[in-house]
Parts: structure tokens; sequence; C-alpha cells
């Protein structure tokens, strides 16, 4: 079977198999469909490794009426093909994945149906059709944004719902931005000086775990500053590097975590943290901050100090009530548990108790 990334060979089989079976069972239906829900497909990013579980042709269907449901599945169970374009069209398995494997024997298919908000408010603990308060956005995991404004619209004949559902959560609006920027610049500002000071008592080992994690909240900062949503750790140096002119942060981040002594990664840091406070005062968002490095205190390392990027923000914030708040962020810049962020009841939970309204 050749491979093909899984959107074009998904939309194939929305268009070529599934709107055909529904025009002929279901004439007049009004629905919508795409691929939302998670994957690496989602992003772009699915390889012939990717085949082997989850992946396959599939196709999220999802109707203004919930009574409509139950006899969209029952069309698709009578009539779908048992292959398309060589590959499966059932599944086995599946206990602890979305699809399962890929099998001609298996006893489901990959074409799920739901009513268009309860699906909303089942993958996100909100319907975006009406709005995104700031509540929302401060407790969805930018995983799952960027699932939802990823993937691909096959077909939206729910007169746009699930188009303005997908526009509605493109980018933060400006002082949720700040705020979150804000939260990213004071994480790296309580850690910056602490690579420094374990180098300075021998511990080499504890510097490049403080070194690797500046790394990290780095390149989630720099998707953030250039209006990308950022993955789950598997994919996100593969997302920070199709930024336009990352290769410079890539190199000094590589330089940081790499093998060298303190004075490499002391190097490499502070090139990647000058870098990205010029992306910063290049969006405008607060009055520029002096983005070279400087000594900490009187001890012997050089740091940002990147709380003044924090407080420039929250400067900037002209909503009261979020202007009032903390620098925590969103959740996932605070919490880092699949157990969690997987499960909208308990992120939007979490969220709730670390800052109440």
């Amino acid at each position: 079977m050749a491979f093909l990334p899984a959107l074009v060979l998904c939309r194939r089989f929305h268009d070529e198999v599934v709107a055909p079976l529904l025009a002929r069972h279901l004439p007049g239906l009004r629905y919508a469909a795409g691929l939302l829900d998670g994957g690496s497909e989602l992003l772009g990013l699915d390889t012939p490794r990717s085949t082997d579980h989850d992946w396959g042709p599939r196709a999220q269907l999802f109707v203004a009426d919930p009574a409509e449901v139950a006899p969209v599945r029952a069309a698709l169970d009578a009539d779908l093909p048992p292959e398309f374009l060589s590959w499966p069209t059932r599944y086995r398995g599946g206990v602890d994945t979305r699809l399962g494997v890929a099998d001609p024997g298996g006893d489901r298919h990959g074409v799920s149906v739901d009513e268009l908000g309860g699906w909303l408010r089942g993958r996100l603990g909100f319907d975006p059709g009406a709005s995104v308060a700031t509540a929302d956005w401060l407790a969805t995991p930018t995983q799952r944004l960027a699932e939802l404004t990823g993937g691909a619209v096959f077909h939206d004949g729910l007169d746009g719902a699930l188009t303005t559902a997908r526009a509605r959560l493109a980018w933060y609006p400006d002082d949720v931005w700040r705020h979150v920027l804000a939260a990213a610049w004071s994480r790296v500002g309580q850690a910056e000086h602490l690579a420094g000071r374990c180098a300075e008592v021998g511990d080499e080992l504890g510097s490049r775990v403080v070194a690797a994690g500046l790394a990290r909240d780095l390149m989630r900062l720099g998707l953030l500053l250039r209006r990308r949503w950022p993955p789950y750790d598997k994919w996100l140096g593969t997302a920070f590097a199709r930024l336009p002119a990352a290769a410079p942060v890539i190199g000094a981040l590589g330089d940081a975590v790499g093998s060298g002594d303190w004075a490499d990664r002391q190097a490499g840091l502070v090139r990647a943290l000058e870098t990205l406070a010029g992306w910063t005062n290049d969006t405008g968002l607060a009055a520029p901050v002096d983005p070279m490095a400087r000594p900490f205190h009187s001890r012997p390392f050089l740091v940002l100090d990147a709380a003044r990027f924090a407080a420039a923000l929250c400067a900037a914030i002209t909503d009261p009530a979020l202007r009032r708040r903390p620098p925590v962020g969103a959740v996932d810049q605070y919490l880092h548990s699949t157990e969690v962020l997987g499960h909208p009841d308990r992120f939007r939970r979490v969220a709730a108790a670390v800052l109440p309204d």
C-alpha cells in the first residue's frame, strides 16, 4: 500500500466514498466533515511509521441535530466499503488508542458521527461557536487548539458552523496573548540563573537538566511569539524548526543542551534568550525592553533578567481583570500531565482552582 499523508487520503475518502454514500442514503442531509480529533496527521507530520495504529481512511462527520446521529451511523455501518486505495477501512483493538490498527477483519470503521456543539464541548469543555471567554482560553491546552485549528475541513454544510468555530480558535485575543507571553517569560526568569549555579558547584548533570528545561520553555515561547500553537513534546522541536528565522535559535539551544562545558552552555542560552527577547519586542504588544543579557547580581554568570519582559507585557494588558491576575498563564504552562491535559473535565477543574474567577 503506497503511503499518502492522511489528510490527503482522508479527504479523498470523504469525497469519493463517504459523501456519495450519504447522498444515496440520506439525500439533503446537512453535515460537516473533517479531521480535528488528534494525531500527527493533523499537523502534517505523519509518516509511514504512523500507519501502525490510529491511521487509515477515516473522517469525522458533524450534524446539527442529535437525532440525526443514529441514521447517519446506520447508513455508514451498512454501506462503507471494506477498503479504500488498498487501505482497510476497518480497525481492530483501540482499547488505549483512538482507532486501533487498520485490519480488514476489524469490528469498527473510522467514520465517527457527532452533533457538532456536543463534540466541541466534549473536546474543549466549551462550545466556541458562540464565543470564547478569557477563562476558556486559559483553561485550554495549546495541543487541543493546534488540533482543532490544524487538520482539515472536507465539507461544511452547517451554514459554516464548523469553519466559524475554528476561526474563533485561530489565535488569542491580544490581552490573553500578552498574559500568556508574560507567564512564559516569568517561567524563564525563575530558572535562567539556575544552570550557572549548578555548574558553579560542579553539578554538570543538574546544569544540563536546567538548560534542557529552559530550552523547552524557549521553544514554546518562540512558537507563541510567532502565533503558532505549541504542540506536545513529540513534535515541539519539529514545529519550532518550521518557524521563519528559527535556525539561529536552534543552533543556540543545541549548544545549550549539548556536551560542552558551562561556558558553551551559557553562550548558547544567552544567544537564544537575546533572540527571543528581540522577537518579543517585534510583536509590538508591549513597550520594548533592552534585549541584552547582563550579570545575575554579582554572580559570575549571565541572564536576560526575563522578569523585565513579563512586567512589560503585564503592564500593557488593558483588561482590568486580566491585568490583576498573576502571570500564571494557560493551563499547560504550569501543568505537564497527559492524564490531566487529555481530559477537558480535568484540565478545566485545575484551571478554575488555580485562578478562580
